[in-house]
């Protein structure tokens, strides 16, 4: 990627995101990835890639600070446990209750084996709600669904990866599952990284009243977000959660600091520029690469994906809300629907290009068309829906 595309994409997607200040549920993501889909027929633009090492190393950890720093800290207290449970526990049966699934009806299109099926599954499993959480808190009362949805996706990145590492490596390596294994490694991975977030984080925000100087106290944002997640990564432990836990400690410190506003003002004026610049290149190039990879001669098998993907969504959502009754079933509907596909799942969809040894190609076509269907329908819908099924 030469540096005048990367200023190019850049600038168009200055343009989408003005226009979407001005018009109300604008779908800025969807809106990029079409372009990004009608660029890959110009010659100029055909050969741009986006490796998942510029992404999961460049890209993530800036989007994952952000959306951490920015939930205030009294919203993740107040739906903490509902929070919690949906981005582990939630995952993990809507994982497995969709692997099930496919396997069971994968056979009507193509051959894939159970683990093949599982790993599509984990593929699809984590949410990116960027699109869809401003247009949530604009047309409901109530910014309870929008809080949940947004909190679930900075929790439900950390769990799928730890589950798409290993039913990778199962599939990779041929090694048969151990579900004891599979438990230690996930709570390793998972605690160790929350863990580094927020001890790197306490010692870093330490020296953070050490200066008035507000550009100062930005670049040690910057050190928080990919400091926690460099480390985190290189004793093998969960980088995604330790950017996210970091962000959340470093919302919390300045909560205690008297010159909070002063310092959001400062820390929103360089966050707010550097993450529309990221979805702008992200988005674009997403939608170049996935017309590579999209297959028409198994469109129907596609949206079926596609469907089961909302069904199981919404049935585990179900049976997780019925005891406590914490939301409507117009409740569930929404944070069933907003579970839109995105980063997540393209870094996973290109570490499978990365590790090609034993993958199906069809593994990686089928998870872009599913990624795009879900990225353009639910999109496009989520206002409307709102709409009709705010309470």
């Amino acid at each position: 990627m030469s540096s005048h595309q990367i200023i190019l994409l850049v600038f168009i997607g200055y343009i989408v995101f003005a226009i979407d200040k001005k018009k109300e549920a604008f779908p800025v993501p969807v809106v990029l990835l079409l372009l990004g889909i009608s660029f890959s027929f110009i010659p100029y633009f055909s050969d741009l890639k986006i490796t998942k090492e510029i992404i999961f190393d460049w890209f993530l950890p800036a989007v994952l600070f952000v959306s951490a720093y920015q939930f205030p800290i009294s919203d993740f207290k107040k739906y903490f446990k509902v929070i919690t449970v949906l981005g582990t526990f939630g995952l993990i049966g809507m994982f497995l209750l969709l692997g099930v699934s496919l396997y069971g009806i994968s056979g009507f299109f193509t051959q894939l084996s159970f683990l093949e099926c599982l790993l599509l599954a984990i593929i699809l499993m984590p949410t990116d709600p960027v699109s869809v959480v401003p247009i949530l808190k604009k047309s409901s009362k109530s910014s309870k669904v929008a809080d949940v949805v947004e909190g679930e996706s900075m929790l439900n990145d950390g769990t799928s990866l730890v589950l798409f590492t290993v039913v990778l490596g199962m599939l990779v390596t041929g090694e048969s599952f151990s579900f004891i294994n599979f438990v230690s490694e996930f709570f390793l991975v998972s605690l160790g990284g929350i863990g580094i977030g927020v001890i790197f984080g306490w010692f870093v925000l330490k020296g953070l009243h050490l200066t008035s100087h507000s550009q100062y106290k930005v670049m040690v944002s910057i050190t928080l977000a990919y400091g926690s997640f460099y480390i985190a990564e290189h004793f093998h432990f969960s980088g995604v959660l330790a950017s996210v836990a970091s962000g959340i400690i470093f919302s919390w410190k300045l909560g205690q600091s008297e010159e909070e506003t002063e310092l959001r003002r400062s820390l929103d004026g360089f966050w707010e520029v550097i993450d529309p610049t990221i979805l702008s290149i992200l988005f674009i190039v997403i939608g170049i690469q996935a017309t590579q990879h999209l297959s028409l001669a198994y469109w129907e098998f596609i949206l079926l994906i596609f469907v089961l993907t909302l069904l199981v969504r919404f049935i585990v959502l179900k049976v997780i809300f019925k005891p406590i009754s914490y939301f409507t079933l117009n409740e569930i509907s929404l944070i069933t629907w907003s579970g839109l596909k995105g980063t997540m799942s393209i870094v996973f969809i290109l570490s499978l290009k990365a590790n090609s040894v034993g993958i199906n190609d069809l593994l990686i076509s089928l998870s872009f068309g599913v990624v795009v269907l879900s990225l353009v329908i639910q999109s496009v819908f989520i206002y409307p829906l709102s709409n009709k099924l705010k309470s």
